[in-house]
């Protein structure tokens, strides 16, 4: 049957068997396509979607990074700022920190600190007045030394009510006794709508120092 076969195949025309192998070829061409090429054409297209899709994933993640450190930086600029302002206009009364820091400055000026007396506070609309007497003895040059090296704290310190008195004459210096109102700052929290201030406690009492 096969011989049979194979002989009627080699008896037909020559344009026939050129037909047949056509044919085969064209078979062969239209399974490979529908069977490989279309496969790897669907994956092609999937893996370029895919690719679109994390490429705009990580634009997002990018931006969102991005959006992420501005604000981590505004934080800490304005963490920074508050510390800042906190050094300047504290939110509490800080005589200790207050009276370091006077004494700080008569130290570096010469001048001897005798003795601080604090006030009572006095409030405003949104600060409170924190006043200190103070006495203190030293050459003119050194109190004005003083008196420009308070100017020159962090903290907001004002000295009024300059009294310089007493002068008496040491190892051909004259030196001269100074009492004085040093008065620093401090915030006071926001206040609700017609509500009036808290009158702030008194400060402790006079606590000379010699």
């Amino acid at each position: 049957m096969a011989s049979s076969g194979s002989s009627g195949l080699l008896r037909l025309p020559l344009v026939a068997k050129v037909g047949i192998c056509l044919g085969f070829i064209v078979f062969i061409g239209i399974a490979y396509f529908t069977i490989f090429y279309n496969d790897v054409a669907t994956a092609v297209t999937s893996a370029k979607s895919q690719e679109v899709q994390l490429l705009d994933r990580l634009a997002q993640a990018e931006k969102a990074k991005h959006a992420y450190d501005r604000d981590q930086a505004e934080l800490e600029e304005r963490k920074q700022r508050q510390r800042d302002l906190n050094k300047v206009l504290p939110k509490d009364a800080a005589y200790p920190a207050f009276l370091s820091a006077v004494q700080m400055v008569a130290d570096a000026s010469g001048v001897s600190l005798v003795a601080w007396s604090p006030m009572e506070e006095s409030s405003e609309e949104f600060y409170a007045k924190v006043p200190m007497k103070l006495k203190l003895t030293g050459r003119f040059h050194q109190i004005a030394k003083f008196f420009h090296g308070v100017g020159q704290l962090d903290r907001i310190i004002n000295i009024e009510d300059i009294d310089l008195g007493k002068p008496k004459v040491v190892n051909d210096d004259v030196i001269l006794e100074v009492e004085c109102l040093a008065t620093a700052f401090r915030s006071l929290p926001p206040q609700p709508v017609g509500q009036q201030p808290a009158k702030p406690k008194a400060a402790a009492g006079k606590n000379p120092k010699k």
